[in-house]
């Protein structure tokens, strides 16, 4: 069955709405210090993709080469990014986390999740988990459209209707998140 028009449409207005709030939370909570949103948005996605191009960068980010350019010398100057040859082409370069970057990504990551505890803290601990899973629900509709047009998306994180929630011990990824060890991986079932 398909989505109402009217309901698409109030989709549209929440999801707008959602983004200044958020924009509006981090905002209010970022120390004098601290990167703007969209030099913290370059940090994770080179983090989670790993080493890769600035081409390659700018398409998943949806922005021009020159915009990144601007991010990217800005970052390099904090020293949270690296450029190291690419292997496969000796003219072009692949972008990585240094071990500030990471560290710095980490922090971010951890303090925005305190704040987030803190305003959901007369939430229940099933109403963030469905609030999670239809937000991540709604992104992987977006990156499966967006691959689907040639928009450089990636729709490459696994359904998570096709495999049980697990609960493990967690480390800090690349990207600075927390992420589960699959060592030590039980689903939730299990439980």
């Amino acid at each position: 069955m398909s989505v109402a028009h009217h309901t698409a449409a109030e989709l549209v207005h929440n999801i707008f709405d959602l983004q200044r709030a958020l924009r509006g939370v981090t905002t209010a909570g970022m120390k004098y210090s601290e990167l703007g949103p969209a030099h913290t948005g370059v940090l994770f996605f080179i983090g989670e993709g790993g080493p890769l191009r600035a081409s390659a960068l700018a398409s998943r980010l949806g922005i021009g080469p020159s915009a990144l350019s601007r991010q990217l010398a800005d970052l390099e100057q904090f020293g949270f990014v690296v450029r190291s040859p690419d292997p496969l082409d000796g003219r072009a370069c692949l972008l990585s986390l240094s071990e500030d970057g990471r560290t710095y990504l980490a922090d971010t990551y951890e303090r925005r999740a305190e704040t987030l505890r803190e305003i959901l803290s007369d939430w229940t601990e099933s109403e963030a988990e469905a609030a999670s899973s239809s937000v991540q629900h709604l992104t992987e509709a977006f990156r499966t459209a967006t691959a689907q047009h040639g928009g450089g998306g990636h729709a490459t994180t696994a359904d998570p209707r096709r495999f049980p929630r697990t609960t493990t011990e967690s480390s800090t990824g690349n990207d600075g998140r927390h992420h589960l060890d699959p060592a030590s991986e039980s689903t939730k079932e299990d439980h």
